[in-house]
């Protein structure tokens, strides 16, 4: 007599969560499937189309619904829910940590803004001891242009009396050569900064596990 298989949820209940595999989970979080297939082959295809969890944390939501049957508007939201849940659960709590490098500066953004599908713009606000005040998310753009205006990156600063400020954003190409409109902005914002009274000690590109300084690189 062959036992019964178990579903996803009954599984995850008996076993625990990491007993399951990448569909298993995915067809806990989407629960049921479209008219003509069931979740678990759902959930199947979807993985086999993208490869991995990496490839599908990266398309947006209307991606998923046009490219993939059975996906409609509210599955494609919990797909990217839980990958944002995900990555949020990664990322290191606020520390007053002090930085000293352009590495050790990039390492302390990585969980949160590798692997983004869309430009986004952050800041490190540092203290006079260029320890961590703050983590502050200035704006998100669009697939290939971030949006960065001088009064939105010194506000939060000028809010929390920062010493001094780092820059960030990343390269959804992976790719972390600068544009000539990054170097642009950089010495824009650097000139900027001295008006302000708060400097700007680095401008960073964020990429696919790499990074670039352009203080390193002598664009500040």
């Amino acid at each position: 007599m062959t036992g019964q298989t178990l579903l996803p949820q009954e599984k995850m209940l008996q076993f625990g969560e990491r007993a399951l595999s990448d569909t298993e989970l995915l067809a806990v979080i989407l629960r049921t499937g479209s008219v003509n297939v069931d979740v678990l082959t759902l959930c199947e295809k979807l993985l086999c189309r993208y490869q991995n969890l990496a490839s599908l944390s990266k398309c947006t939501v209307e991606e998923l619904v046009k490219d993939n049957d059975g996906i409609g508007t509210i599955k494609a939201l919990q797909i990217k829910a839980a990958i944002e849940l995900g990555r949020r659960s990664i990322q290191k709590p606020l520390l007053k940590e002090k930085i000293s490098s352009a590495e050790q500066a990039a390492e302390y953004v990585f969980d949160s803004m590798g692997g983004l599908d869309k430009e986004v713009v952050c800041t490190l606000l540092l203290d006079s001891k260029s320890q961590v005040l703050s983590y502050e998310t200035i704006s998100i753009g669009t697939l290939n242009a971030s949006l960065i205006h001088a009064r939105e990156v010194f506000k939060s600063a000028i809010k929390f009396s920062a010493a001094s400020i780092i820059l960030f954003h990343n390269h959804p190409s992976g790719d972390v050569k600068p544009s000539l409109e990054d170097i642009r902005q950089t010495q824009k914002l650097s000139e900027t900064a001295k008006i302000v009274g708060i400097p700007l000690k680095d401008h960073i590109i964020i990429g696919e596990n790499a990074y670039y300084s352009m203080k390193e690189n002598n664009w500040l």
